[in-house]
């Protein structure tokens, strides 16, 4: 009685965190140290994503629940997930670089899952290679910003050689 206990305790907690989640990156954390591990889970910490490690029968009930199809394939041996609750980049970049940096040659990148859509390894990296959300709103803002800054030049244009054309005239006048 008390493992069906469990078992549904830690049902609700993964659909709880999943369905808040904007995105989830599934790891294979095989062979990893503890130290290893206690790095990444500062990481993870530092940008506000959660890990756990779930069981794949109880997180393949949470996504067909949820509506996320395609993700049993990567359901298969150990899983670790990264939710990132605020920023959907945060757990790619962070297992991406780990991925780069660690010398555990089993640790893998299995998949992802972005607004309900399953994602590929390609995915998560090209998840993680896009800049944070505060570079991107400052390039959109410099793309609104260019055009108006242009076209207050050219409405100034006129006025500023009115200016000019009326100091020749005073200049004219002073001399004459």
């Amino acid at each position: 009685m008390a493992n069906k206990q469990q078992k549904a305790a830690q049902l609700a907690e993964i659909r709880e965190t999943m369905g808040k989640a904007k995105s989830c990156v599934l790891a294979d954390f095989r062979g990893m140290t503890v130290k290893e591990a206690t790095e990444l889970r500062n990481e993870f910490r530092k940008v506000g994503v959660e890990f756990k490690v779930c069981k794949n029968t109880l997180t393949r009930i949470v996504a067909n629940e949820l509506g996320i199809q395609g993700l049993d394939p990567y359901l298969e041996g150990p899983t670790a997930i990264a939710f990132g609750i605020e920023d959907p980049v945060a757990p790619a970049k962070v297992l991406t670089e780990f991925a780069k940096t660690t010398k555990n040659k089993n640790f893998a990148i299995k998949a992802g899952v972005v607004e309900g859509k399953v994602i590929t390894v390609d995915g998560v990296k090209a998840l993680a290679d896009l800049p944070s959300r505060e570079v991107l709103l400052a390039q959109v803002l410099a793309g609104i910003q260019g055009p108006l800054v242009g076209l207050v030049n050219v409405l100034q244009g006129p006025i500023r050689k009115l200016g000019y054309a009326l100091e020749d005239l005073r200049k004219q006048k002073e001399s004459a």
